[in-house]
């Protein structure tokens, strides 16, 4: 009993110290145990958010304190994960000026990105390509593999033509072997990077079957393990079904399955992304959020019970475009709710990241998705209290690890004291 009194002044003491007020946000690599995530040995809940724009912007020295507001105002928020750009391919200020050209200032922009997530214990998701011609994407990529005499037919070509793809898996190379020029970390061994994503909402309409991109995901998934067997990897899907399960899709196919997609060996957990105001226009809001209610819901189950790997909620939001705050927070709160739900009962959902976090005087950067915590005030409420909820999961797991490793630590020490009596 004096064991068992010193033990629990001593877990009185650690939380009145607050170590369980951020369970080592920034220590460890990530990783799964069935439809978990963990870190740290404990189960890893967390709440964030996107920002495209970090390595753009950090390139700029001078413009670099915008990074380090957003991820500080993150941070009184409780967001602890942030998805980000790793790619921008040809056109103007370029990460890639062509195929292994890098423009090193981007880098070292990134470098910055990387070590200020560091400081303010922010994990990060990077992206390696594009779908879109936005910042090149595999428009680019099919555009330089043209430009060396391929027969490209279709942008979607970049998922099968061998130079394509041999530019595609450099970039991978590149990126992962980079040494941080501010922390001196390669990245592949930086635990401050959570994982990597294959390509921003990868489509491939050309083939709706959904077999070009299931053999692509396959070749890609396997090369990146094979440089770096730390990180977590994703594929960076939307979530659309194929022909399986097609009824649950916004009325369209795009050449991925939310399933088979995320079978693959290699992929450690599925995205799904939430969008209902640009998948079902000209409906009212009520039906948009009875279809994002079932859609939710789908992605957790067939996580849960066909995929038996963690999901995440990667990208969703509302356009103040065309509604208001009100429904926003409507939307943000039916996304928060079933995360929730979810990861209360130990379940797939693993955390949501909304689109997107800007901080101040960041005008140009607006596309109606913007949240900036400061003028924001509901919004920002909501996604704190979505923090603290699932901190709290995490806390409570880490009192019970702890306490599980008293009692192991006791037992064994009892076991000594008894054999030593007995001699």
């Amino acid at each position: 009993m004096k064991h068992l009194g010193l033990a629990l002044v001593l877990l009185i003491l650690v939380q009145n110290h607050g170590v369980f007020q951020r369970v080592g946000a920034d220590d460890g690599f990530v990783k799964t145990k069935g439809v978990q995530l963990t870190l740290n040995g404990s189960p890893y809940y967390a709440n964030g958010f996107n920002a495209y724009w970090l390595m753009y912007v950090a390139s700029d020295t001078s413009q670099r304190g915008k990074v380090s507001s957003a991820f500080q105002e993150a941070t009184k928020h409780g967001l602890t994960i942030a998805r980000t750009w790793a790619f921008s391919d040809g056109g103007y200020s370029p990460l890639q000026y062509s195929p292994g050209s890098y423009n090193e200032q981007m880098f070292q922009g990134l470098d910055f990105v990387i070590s200020e997530a560091r400081k303010n214990g922010i994990k990060l998701i990077l992206s390696l390509v594009n779908n879109y011609d936005n910042l090149g994407g595999k428009k680019q990529y099919a555009d330089w593999a043209r430009n060396q005499g391929q027969s490209i037919t279709s942008d979607d070509d970049f998922f099968t033509n061998s130079v394509a793809k041999g530019y595609y898996k450099n970039h991978i190379k590149t990126v992962l072997t980079r040494r941080n020029s501010l922390t001196g970390i390669v990245y592949k061994d930086d635990s401050t990077i959570m994982a990597w994503e294959l390509m921003n909402e990868p489509r491939c309409t050309s083939d709706p079957s959904g077999k070009t991109i299931q053999g692509w995901i396959t070749e890609m998934a396997s090369y990146l393990k094979s440089i770096d067997g730390n990180h977590l990897l994703e594929v960076g899907l939307e979530g659309f079904y194929g022909a399986s399960k097609g009824t649950s899709n916004p009325n369209f196919q795009v050449g991925t399955d939310f399933i088979s997609n995320n079978q693959i060996p290699g992929i450690d957990f599925a995205t799904v992304h939430s969008y209902p105001d640009q998948w079902l226009t000209g409906s009212n809001d009520e039906s948009q959020l009875t279809f994002l209610n079932g859609w939710l819901n789908d992605h957790i189950n067939d996580a849960q019970n066909i995929l038996r790997k963690p999901v995440l909620f990667a990208e969703f939001g509302k356009s103040l475009k065309y509604s208001g705050n009100n429904q926003r927070d409507q939307l943000f709160n039916t996304v928060y709710s079933q995360i929730y739900s979810s990861a209360s009962g130990g379940g797939a959902a693993i955390g949501g990241l909304f689109w997107q976090l800007l901080a101040e005087g960041m005008d140009s950067f607006r596309d109606g998705y913007e949240v900036i915590l400061s003028e924001n005030s509901s919004t920002a409420s909501l996604i704190a209290e979505e923090s603290q909820k699932l901190n709290r999961i995490r806390k409570m797991y880490a009192r019970l690890r702890n306490v599980q490793k008293w009692k192991k630590a006791r037992e064994t020490r009892s076991g000594g004291k008894d054999n030593n009596n007995g001699k």
